[in-house]
């Protein structure tokens, strides 16, 4: 399954116009859930501006000086990652830059692992989605409005039907929300 997950204003947005996110800073039962989550993968694919994001996890030591920081940095470093930029020449640690279109990478992903596949960046994402890829939504809502940046989801010119599947609430106030692709018969 291809998963889309990222932490999201209630008013729609995962960077504010500034291209802040320092509001998803999660709590330390919401870290112990995203390390649960992140366990689960068999593959990630990132946009240029996650992976530059994310890198931290694989090249400051400082980032494991606790137990759960070292403990996703190992899960971390461990997955697969394909990385789509029009800018970068190379990656770093268990990354390699995508040579094949956004549908071919995800079905090679998919098909080089028995777990499920997270794909992550608003504009990558947003062309998965529109491709019609994603199997699933997991958005972690924080207790902010920001007023406008990077929008969670892409305009679409079709309706895309879901179905809730799960949600949480923690003690931070966050709200997991866990969509699934609505499937019919002609699917």
């Amino acid at each position: 399954m291809l998963i889309y997950s990222m932490s999201v204003s209630v008013d729609g947005f995962i960077a504010d116009r500034e291209g802040g996110f320092e509001w998803t800073g999660p709590s330390e039962e919401l870290f112990r859930f995203h390390l649960a989550q992140v366990r689960e993968l068999g593959g990630y694919l990132l946009g240029r501006r996650l992976y530059e994001t994310m890198l931290v996890w694989e090249t400051d030591p400082s980032m494991r000086d606790n137990e759960l920081g070292a403990a996703f940095a190992d899960v971390w470093c461990a997955i697969p990652k394909v990385v789509f930029s029009r800018t970068l020449d190379r990656v770093q640690g268990n990354a390699r830059l995508a040579k094949a279109s956004v549908a071919e990478e995800v079905a090679a992903a998919l098909d080089a692992t028995d777990k499920d596949v997270s794909i992550g960046g608003a504009g990558l994402a947003a062309a998965a989605i529109e491709l019609g890829l994603v199997d699933e939504l997991r958005m972690f809502r924080y207790p902010v409005v920001v007023g406008g940046g990077t929008p969670f989801l892409p305009p679409v010119t079709e309706d895309v039907r879901l179905d809730l599947v799960e949600t949480r609430t923690f003690g931070s106030r966050v709200i997991h929300e866990r969509y699934r692709r609505a499937r019919d018969g002609s699917d």
